[in-house]
């Protein structure tokens, strides 16, 4: 994929000032409360296989298969190593016992200044808070080490969860169209949001906004 320009922004703190772009193979392992965000492994793909297996999260994600078999799973995690899903591809786990509950990553866009998060938790740990923690680190570690002025994010207009998790990580609407579902076959109606720099600076204190 190709790297973020870097470019030289004397204004910003040390903390917010852009750090060199590395591979995918060494996005950083990410810690917060109750989770830690790592790359998905072969030792994943029985949980994985096991857990995106449900139509409730298939027709929710535009590239997710239904039915999801095994295979599906071990060729997720074999792209997601060679770097060719997103920048950063990270396995949601639980900090105290290592159980995998979902993905989410970071994708480029056409603008080097824009990326796009995503992600997906197994059913059983919807309702608990995980998601939006997730998607929390995962925003501080992008605007903290790459040279991006915004994040988009994308929902489908009926998936009033994900509306709810992108709400309280600060996007904010910008428009709605429609978008390919593999799962569907089809094309669904989504709901487009973004959080920019500035608005992430004011936030970043993300315990207010649980």
């Amino acid at each position: 994929m190709q790297g973020e320009l870097l470019r030289s922004d004397q204004s910003r703190s040390p903390e917010e000032r852009p750090r060199p772009d590395r591979p995918r193979s060494s996005c950083p392992v990410l810690l917060s409360q109750r989770l830690v965000l790592r790359a998905p492994h072969e030792e994943d793909i029985d949980a994985l296989a096991h857990l995106a297996n449900n139509a409730n999260i298939a027709t929710m994600v535009a590239r997710m298969p239904f039915p999801y078999t095994v295979k599906d799973a071990a060729d997720f995690v074999r792209r997601s190593k060679d770097g060719v899903i997103g920048k950063c591809v990270y396995a949601v786990t639980n900090a105290d016992n290592g159980r995998f509950l979902g993905c989410c990553a970071l994708e480029p866009q056409e603008d080097p200044a824009t990326l796009e998060i995503g992600y997906w938790l197994g059913e059983p740990y919807w309702n608990q808070g995980f998601a939006t923690e997730a998607a929390h680190a995962l925003i501080d570690m992008a605007f903290r080490t790459r040279d991006i002025d915004q994040i988009d994010a994308r929902c489908r207009v009926t998936n009033i969860a994900s509306r709810r998790v992108i709400h309280k990580c600060g996007f904010q609407f910008q428009g709605s169209g429609m978008i390919g579902s593999l799962a569907l076959g089809g094309m669904v109606a989504v709901e487009w949001f973004r959080l920019d720099r500035k608005t992430w600076m004011s936030l970043r204190s993300w315990g207010e906004m649980r």
